[in-house]
């Protein structure tokens, strides 16, 4: 009987060497071009995702929200929950290798007639094996390897994500800040533009019309410069929640003081398969489903159980042993499924769609990563080459005003001249803060669009 039964495991232990399922092959190619037709890297293979978040933000104060947010957010503590419980799901695949045991002590106690009671007792210690032989166990195993490094991929982007995100929000409330000067600056010049119509008014060389004009204008900086407080007051809350606390104040620099990398390399598209956490995800799910595929190939087969026990007893036979004697059994089975109603061939053609589904997923998640690093470079670069024009349409504007304005004063120029000068020099200087932010925030988007950040 032992013959028989080592006989069955060697054979299942050989079976399962010999290549009886296939191993997944990882995604080694990207479709060409895949950042566009004219990426602007310095080389093949440099990257600035190839930077660690601190070198590429040097600000002081974006640096310490940064840890503070990595410590502290609750998604981001969330997803290492998720690897924890990924990493107890293998280590359960892993030991499903392994024997069962348990223990399962039995007595019993019987009369017969009216005679004496008898008492029976077993005290066996139970054993059960399964021969991996068709991959069943390997292929869940394998699932299981995927899903732990999918829940390290999650981790890895939502920890992308935060760090963009603080930068981003960071950054929008250095813009604000920045606004907040121009307006406040703007509202005070604006005010003394009207008290100088006033003025120019009592001295006949304006009416009422111009006076009131310029009045109002000056209001209506004031009223712009109280929304811009309440929005860098939301802006600050925004923040205070991706840091996980309550919303307060917060030290930060200035716009016009970043200092951001000059050369945007994007290294090659074939990176992203390595790099990006989204796509890894996304390929560690075509790679579940394809062992989903093959699990639900093994269910056809057959599978091989050896169980045993061994333990003590008083009960033999049909007559009662006491004390107890040593007893030990043990068997092997194979059940081979021959008619199951169709529920095998359903679940292999439901594993064969979801593989199907996981893999257009995959695709198209690697289509939306190119598109990303693609609009984020061009944003960057579209601002770069319209900041040298704001520059130069500001200071345009700002000699127009001042201009229109001595002539206002010698009476060669009517008021709407020098109110249309003001606004459009007020609207030039906010939209150069916004050109500003929108180049930096173009930085902040290509880090995160090429997988930076990682730890």
């Amino acid at each position: 009987m032992k013959r028989n039964i080592f006989t069955i495991a060697a054979t299942g232990l050989l079976l399962s060497s010999c290549g009886i399922y296939n191993h997944y092959k990882p995604v080694q190619e990207v479709p060409d071009q895949l950042y566009g037709e004219q990426p602007a890297a310095t080389d093949d293979t440099a990257s600035i995702a190839d930077k660690s978040w601190n070198e590429l933000f040097t600000d002081p104060h974006l640096a310490a929200l940064i840890k503070r947010g990595l410590a502290n957010n609750t998604d981001y503590l969330a997803a290492q929950q998720r690897v924890k419980e990924a990493e107890a799901t293998l280590l359960s695949a892993k030991l499903a290798y392994l024997p069962s045991f348990a223990l399962a002590p039995q007595g019993t106690v019987s009369s017969f007639d009216n005679h004496k009671a008898t008492q029976t007792y077993t005290l066996p210690v139970t054993a059960s094996w399964e021969l991996d032989i068709f991959g069943k166990l390997r292929n869940a195993k394998q699932q299981a390897k995927a899903l732990y490094a999918q829940s390290q991929d999650y981790r890895q982007a939502v920890r992308t994500q935060l760090i963009a995100g603080i930068a981003n929000t960071y950054y929008t409330l250095l813009m604000l800040d920045a606004q907040l000067a121009i307006s406040q600056e703007a509202e005070t010049s604006w005010k003394e533009s009207a008290r100088s119509t006033r003025a120019l008014m009592a001295a006949g060389q304006a009416n009422e019309a111009a006076a009131s004009q310029m009045e109002a204008a000056a209001l209506s900086v004031s009223a712009s410069v109280l929304d811009l407080k309440e929005q860098i007051n939301q802006v600050k809350n925004s923040l205070s929640l991706l840091l996980a606390e309550t919303p307060h104040d917060f030290q930060r620099g200035s716009l016009n003081g970043m200092q951001l990398p000059e050369q945007l390399a994007t290294g090659i598209p074939v990176d992203l398969l390595s790099r990006r956490p989204d796509v890894r995800a996304a390929e560690r799910s075509l790679e579940r489903a394809f062992y989903a595929t093959s699990q639900a190939r093994a269910s056809f087969y057959p599978s091989v159980v050896l169980s045993g026990s061994a333990g003590w007893t008083n009960s033999a036979g049909g007559y009662i042993v006491n004390p107890g004697q040593f007893i030990a059994s043990a068997v092997g089975s194979l059940t081979q499924p021959l008619f199951a109603r169709g529920q095998l061939v359903g679940q292999l053609k439901i594993a064969k769609a979801q593989q199907e589904e996981a893999r257009l997923s995959f695709e198209q998640t690697l289509l939306n990563a190119g598109v990303e690093v693609n609009e984020a470079l061009e944003q960057c670069q579209t601002a770069r080459a319209k900041s040298l024009l704001f520059d130069q349409q500001v200071e345009a504007l700002r000699k127009a005003y001042r201009s229109t304005s001595l002539l206002m004063e010698h009476g060669t120029t009517t008021y709407l001249e020098v109110l249309t000068a003001q606004q459009s020099l007020l609207n030039a200087q906010l939209t150069q803060a916004a050109n500003r932010f929108a180049e930096i925030q173009g930085v902040v988007n290509l880090y995160s669009a090429l997988g930076g950040g990682a730890e």
